[in-house]
């Protein structure tokens, strides 16, 4: 399978959101309430999506083949302080056929360059406990740092910091 990555700007908004949205229902039936599912609304993502891409709050790549955007990634600085980490990776969604095919990996390498680029030095993502793509994080090196819970839908969940103290482990 072949596909690109490159930077994403601001007319990828409604395919960042379609990836966003469709990733989130494939992913997350039976983790989180369905009514929450049905409710997020592409529009709405991709309005956000788009905001977020003109005002440059992150660094977002996207991975596409000639159908079109198929996955994103986006980092940036650390929202939360957590320890002496100073970098996040926000977000990382696929569709459901690409999985598992390199294309995860790819994006991070790449998001992992342009902060160490950044000057970053160490990135931490917030994961689903049940999400399955905690193991995916774990086989790249990520170390679970902690854990914290979140309500999404009215349900309660668990949420898990994982981290890589230096970006050098990437490369």
């Amino acid at each position: 399978m072949e596909f690109e990555i490159r930077r994403a700007t601001a007319e990828d908004a409604d395919g960042i959101a379609r990836v966003h949205v469709d990733s989130w229902k494939s992913t997350y039936v039976g983790i989180v309430p369905n009514p929450y599912l049905d409710s997020l609304d592409v529009a709405a993502r991709a309005e956000m999506w788009r905001e977020q891409l003109e005002k440059g709050i992150a660094a977002t790549f996207v991975a596409e083949t000639s159908t079109g955007i198929i996955g994103f990634i986006s980092g940036g600085p650390l929202r939360e302080p957590l320890s002496t980490y100073d970098g996040e990776l926000y977000a990382i969604y696929l569709l459901h056929p690409y999985q598992r095919r390199g294309v995860g990996r790819a994006l991070v390498f790449d998001l992992v360059k342009s902060l160490r680029e950044d000057r970053f030095e160490s990135i931490v993502v917030w994961v689903l406990e049940k999400n399955p793509a905690v193991s995916f994080y774990v086989k790249l090196g990520g170390i679970e740092l902690m854990r914290k819970p979140i309500d999404i839908g009215g349900t309660p969940l668990e949420e898990i910091a994982i981290g890589w103290p230096t970006l050098t482990r990437f490369f």
